[in-house]
C-alpha cells in the first residue's frame, strides 16, 4: 500500500471561502523529514516510521491515512519488545500482571506505547524527536520515558536513537525495540534474498515464548542469503556479526539494490518475521533490532535495569544502496 501524504491533523483541506474541513490521521499527526531524495514520515502514534524512501522507491512497508500501523508496522516499541509470558513477571518477589494484549496466545505484547500519543519535543529540516511518558500501573510500578529521534544524514540513511530515562525513584527494567517492515520499491518479495548474519537462534514455543537457544544452522542460517518466497520465519537472532560496532541485515533485489537494518552494540537481537498476513503483500518483512528478547521480564536475557536518573539510548538505521 502506498503512502497516502503527509499533513498535520489541523491542516485545512477546503478551497479559500468554503468550510474548513481538517484532514486526520488515524495515526496522529504526521512529521515529515527531506534530505536530498530522501524522505522519512514519523507518526504521532508509537513514534512510529510510516515512510522511508529514497527518489521515490519506497524502503519501508506504509499504510493507509486511516489505518493503525497494520502487524505492528513501523512501531517503537518500549518498555519492552515483543512478548511477555502470561503478562506476569515478579519485581522484589512480588506478582505484577500486565494487560494482556495478545489475546490468542495470553501474552502481554509490544510494550505500554503501542496505541499511545508522542509528544514533539524538537524538529528542524533534517529530524524530529518524539518523547511519550509510561506512568507507574499495574504490572510496571515505575515512572519514565521514551524517546525517540530520526534523522536523516549526509549520506541519506535514516538514523534512528531510542533512549529510556528513568523518572522513578527505584531501578527499573527494560527492553528496547522497533517493528520496520523493509521492500525495495515494487520488486515481488518472493524475489528478493534476505541476509542475517547470526551465530545464535531463540527457540521458542506455540506461544512465540523463547524456551532454549541453539547454534544456526539449516534452514535459519540466513548468512549466506536465503530466497524470502521460501521463507516463513518468526525468530529471534543473537550472536550477531559486528563490524566496527554495527550490526547489517540486508534485503537484496535482483536487479542489485537492496535495503538493510543497521543496529549498534546495544542492540545485541535482531527479530526475523517473514510474513504472509501483512494486508495487500503477498510476503512482508520485518527487521526488528531489539535489545533483549521476548519474555525478557521472566528469563532475564537481555534485561537492562537502568537507575533513577539515568539514560540508556539504542540506535538503528535504515540504508538504502540504490
Amino acid at each position: 500500500m502506498q503512502y497516502g501524504g503527509a499533513m498535520p491533523p489541523t491542516t485545512p483541506s477546503s478551497a479559500p471561502g468554503e468550510e474548513t474541513v481538517s484532514r486526520r490521521f488515524a495515526s496522529g499527526r504526521q512529521f515529515e523529514i527531506r534530505r536530498g531524495d530522501a524522505l522519512a514520515v514519523v507518526t504521532e502514534l508509537a513514534a512510529g516510521l510510516r515512510l522511508f524512501s529514497r527518489d521515490g522507491v519506497q524502503l519501508t512497508e506504509s499504510y493507509g491515512d486511516a489505518q493503525i500501523p497494520p502487524g505492528a508496522t513501523g512501531i517503537t516499541l518500549a518498555p519492552w519488545a515483543n512478548r511477555i509470558e502470561d503478562g506476569l513477571w515478579y519485581l522484589d518477589g512480588k506478582k505484577q500482571q500486565l494487560d494482556i494484549t495478545e489475546v490468542s496466545r495470553n501474552n502481554a505484547s509490544h510494550g505500554l506505547l503501542r496505541n499511545s500519543s508522542y509528544s514533539l519535543l524538537a524538529e528542524d529540516e533534517y529530524s524530529v524527536t518524539l518523547e511519550a511518558v509510561i506512568f507507574p500501573q499495574h504490572g510496571y510500578p515505575f515512572l519514565a520515558r521514551h524517546r525517540v529521534r530520526y534523522e536523516i544524514d549526509s549520506a541519506l540513511a535514516l538514523r534512528v536513537s531510542q533512549s529510556f530515562l528513568n523518572d522513578s525513584d527505584a531501578p527499573a527494567p527494560f527492553v528496547l525495540g522497533a517493528h520496520p517492515y523493509l521492500r525495495v520499491g515494487d520488486v515481488p518479495p518472493e524475489e528478493m534474498v534476505l541476509t542475517v548474519h547470526a551465530g545464535t537462534r531463540l527457540v521458542a514455543d506455540e506461544r512465540k515464548i523463547p524456551r532454549s537457544s541453539v547454534a544456526v544452522d539449516g534452514d535459519f542460517d540466513l548468512g549466506g542469503g536465503r530466497s524470502v518466497g521460501g521463507l516463513d520465519i518468526d525468530v529471534s537472532f543473537t550472536e550477531l556479526e559486528f563490524d566496527g560496532g554495527v550490526a547489517r541485515h540486508t534485503l537484496s533485489a535482483p536487479d542489485g539494490r537492496s535495503v538493510s537494518v543497521e543496529q549498534d552494540e546495544n542492540c545485541a537481537f535482531v527479530h526475523v518475521f517473514v510474513t504472509d498476513t501483512l494486508p495487500g503483500r503477498s510476503k512482508a518483512v520485518a527487521l526488528e533490532p531489539m535489545t533483549g528478547p521476548a519474555n525478557a521480564f521472566n528469563s532475564g536475557e537481555g534485561l537492562r535495569w537502568l537507575e533513577p536518573g539515568e539514560t540508556f539510548t539504542m540506535q538503528w538505521g535504515i540504508v538504502g544502496a540504490l
